[in-house]
Parts: structure tokens; C-alpha cells; sequence
């Protein structure tokens, strides 16, 4: 019997790294390995040791240097499987991704990158940008893209920094307040049908309904069949091409479907949200998909993909004779292949049949209401405890008779 351990590497969460620890603890033996968890620490290593890690799953290092220099350790020298890639965190940045989509022909709207209102602390800066750093009218760069607008950190996340701007005089007042960072400015789309936000991990992906003009713990929307079968296969194939073009396994990516046209406005998230309190109905989904995705790569041995193959997807996205459907169909063929669709399907189906009786029994058992319980008490204040402990309940035990029902 062949142990592989997966290692996490957390900061401050417990809801999700509790639950995954519990799922894997149920799995018992496939196919003749087994799976166990450990939490990792962050301490000084040799660069020649040798881990005893199969995978990682990284939630982390997007802004930690130590641990992310542990994980190009681990990766070049002892091909460990990590999720996310450490060598494309630069790319996390949000631009990069809009750069790359742009040039595929996904229809990212119009998107301007403006520099730093406040310089850098750099005693060159001055003379540098004496000489070099052209002059510019903000106010017309904003006409161009156009009012309302969206102004947010070209490397931003959880909607830190990013807000809505409808007149030049805001603009002004936004860049004013942006300080160190660089700040996009990109057409807001309004009177938009629906948000989508798309959370992939591996080979799989849930398009869920995401209302970002209410509080974070409803803000995901239990509504299914809300996208046509066109639409929901396009948003499953821009998420799948932009995690395979960077190798990223863990994300989550933001759609805005406006007259019914897919517009992707955010692809990269470095520590996608799969928080108990922010996902409730679709946490087990999660969950398992987790467990299902770090089995397969460790049991399987998947090879880590250090370097990205993106020329394989500008061949396609250059040529001027392929209509925007016929590219995303070989970006798709091109992203399955690089996830191995088909066989990671298959390893569930042989392997993991009994992993959704697993989620189905623990996820109704005392021992995930006492994590529910734990994580609303540490989440809201005391007064709102016992309304979010039902709330969570109620939302969660719809997750148990619709999966029941499946």
C-alpha cells in the first residue's frame, strides 16, 4: 500500500482545511494507495532535502515569499504536484491575464493601465521619470473608456481598491486616493443580465449566480440552469483555457453576460474564495471536487507543468480566418487535454465512486455542525450567532436533499 501525503498551506482559514482533512480521512484505499493530510509549517530547509509531499495545495504563498520559494524548491527539484503553479503568480496580477484573453480574441471589455499616483520609493524614480515618463490626460483617458467605469489594482483581489467612477471628477478623486498601486480602468457593463463567478479546481468547474451588491455571505446565489447550455459551456471553456494557459488548478474567474454575450472582467485569483460562510450550498461541491482533484494527481503521479505552452494557443488565437467560436473550441481541446478530462473522469468513476456518499454522511453529521457552529462564531459578531447558525443550516441541509436526490 503506497501512502501520499498532501500538504496544505494555510494561513488563517480552518473551515475549508477542516473539512478536506475530514473527507480524506474517509476515503480509505484506492487502487492500492491511500491519501493522508498534513498541515505544513514554514521553517528553514535545505535546499537538497527531500519532501515527503505528493501534492500541495498552496493558499498562501501569492503573498508570502518564504513558503513561495519552499514550492519552487519542491517543484524543480523534487517534482512535487502543487496547486496553484508558483513560476506564474506574477501573472496573478489580473493584467497579465487580460493581456493574454486579449489576444485570443475573449471578449475582455475595453481596459487601460494608468501608473501609480504615489511613485515608488526609489531614489532613481526622480531622474527616470524626468527624462522618460511622458506626461498624461487622465480625464481623457477616462472619456475614452468611456462613464461609468471601473477602477481597480491591476494586481488586486477580494475587491480591495476596486470602485465604480461615473464622472471625470470621481475619476480624479479614485486615482487621487490609489496611492502606490497601478490601477486599471476598464468599461463598467451595466444592466448586465447576470454575474457569474466560476470556481475551477482541476478538471472541474461550477458557474455560480454571484450578486456583488450584497454582503459577502449572500452574495453566491442558489439558482441553477440560469445560464443556456451555449453560454454555460462558453464560460466553462474561457475558465478552463485561462487556468491550462497559466497552469493554474485552483481558481476563480468573473463573468458578466450582458444581451447574452459572455464578458470575462476577472481571471485570476490566486486564493479563490471557497470559504464555509461565502459558498455554503456549493462548499461540499467544493470540497469534494478537492479531494477528487488531489487524489488523482497523487495516486497518478500527474506530472507538474513548470513551464507554460501558450504558443500552442497564440498558433490558434492569431489566425484571422477562425471565428471566435471556432477558437475557444480549440482552446478547449487544447485545455482538456492539458487537465486530462477523460481520464481523470474516468479515475472518479473507478476509484471515488463512494466519495459523494462520504460528503452526503459528513456533511450531515454533529461533527460539521459543531465546524458550521465554530465558524459563524468566528466570523460574525455575537448578536448575529444564532440567525447564521440557521441561516448556514438551512442552506447546507438544501444542499443534503437536492444531493440526495441526484
Amino acid at each position: 500500500m503506497s501512502e501520499h501525503v498532501v500538504g496544505l498551506l494555510l494561513g488563517t482559514e480552518e473551515d475549508w482545511p477542516a473539512a478536506f482533512e475530514a473527507l480524506v480521512a474517509r476515503l480509505g484505499p484506492i487502487d492500492g494507495h491511500t491519501l493522508r493530510t498534513e498541515r505544513i509549517l514554514n521553517e528553514p530547509f535545505d535546499l537538497r532535502y527531500k519532501p515527503r509531499y505528493a501534492v500541495v495545495i498552496d493558499r498562501l504563498a501569492w503573498w508570502y515569499d518564504l513558503p513561495r520559494a519552499w514550492l519552487k524548491k519542491i517543484s524543480l527539484m523534487d517534482d512535487v504536484y502543487l496547486l496553484n503553479n508558483p513560476f506564474t503568480f506574477q501573472a496573478m496580477e489580473k493584467h497579465s491575464a487580460y493581456c493574454a484573453l486579449m489576444r485570443l480574441g475573449i471578449r475582455v471589455p475595453d481596459t487601460w493601465l494608468i501608473p501609480h499616483k504615489v511613485p515608488p520609493a526609489n531614489e532613481r524614480f526622480e531622474p527616470t521619470a524626468e527624462r522618460y515618463n511622458a506626461p498624461f490626460d487622465l480625464e481623457a483617458i477616462g472619456s475614452h473608456v468611456g462613464y461609468p467605469l471601473f477602477m481597480k489594482p491591476f494586481d488586486g483581489g477580494q475587491w480591495v481598491g476596486v470602485s465604480r467612477v461615473g464622472s471625470p471628477e470621481e475619476l480624479r478623486a479614485r486615482y487621487d486616493e490609489s496611492g502606490e498601486r497601478m490601477m486599471h480602468l476598464q468599461t463598467a457593463l451595466e444592466d448586465f443580465d447576470v454575474f457569474v463567478r466560476s470556481l475551477s479546481i482541476g478538471a472541474e468547474t461550477m458557474s455560480m449566480w454571484f450578486d456583488p451588491s450584497k454582503p459577502m455571505h449572500d452574495r453566491y446565489q442558489v439558482k441553477h440552469d440560469f445560464l443556456t447550455p451555449a453560454l454555460g459551456d462558453e464560460i466553462i471553456s474561457i475558465s478552463r483555457l485561462v487556468n491550462a494557459f497559466f497552469r493554474w488548478e485552483f481558481n476563480s474567474c468573473e463573468t458578466i453576460v450582458k444581451d447574452g454575450i459572455a464578458y470575462p472582467i476577472d481571471y485570476a485569483n490566486a486564493s479563490p474564495d471557497v470559504a464555509l460562510t461565502s459558498l455554503h450550498y456549493y462548499f461540499p461541491w467544493a470540497m469534494t471536487a478537492l479531494v477528487r482533484w488531489s487524489a488523482y494527481c497523487a495516486v497518478t503521479r500527474r506530472e507538474m507543468h513548470i513551464n507554460q505552452n501558450s504558443r500552442a494557443y497564440f498558433d490558434w488565437g492569431d489566425r484571422v480566418d477562425l471565428s471566435y467560436e471556432e477558437k475557444l473550441a480549440k482552446y478547449r481541446e487544447l485545455a482538456d487535454m492539458y487537465f486530462q478530462v477523460d481520464a481523470y473522469q474516468e479515475f472518479c468513476e473507478l476509484n471515488l465512486p463512494h466519495l459523494d456518499e462520504i460528503a452526503q454522511e459528513w456533511f450531515t453529521s454533529s461533527e460539521f455542525d459543531d465546524l458550521l457552529v465554530h465558524t459563524v462564531r468566528s466570523t460574525f459578531p455575537a448578536h448575529e450567532h444564532d440567525h447564521f447558525v440557521e441561516h448556514y443550516r438551512g442552506l447546507l441541509g438544501a444542499w443534503a436533499r437536492d444531493s440526495a436526490r441526484a
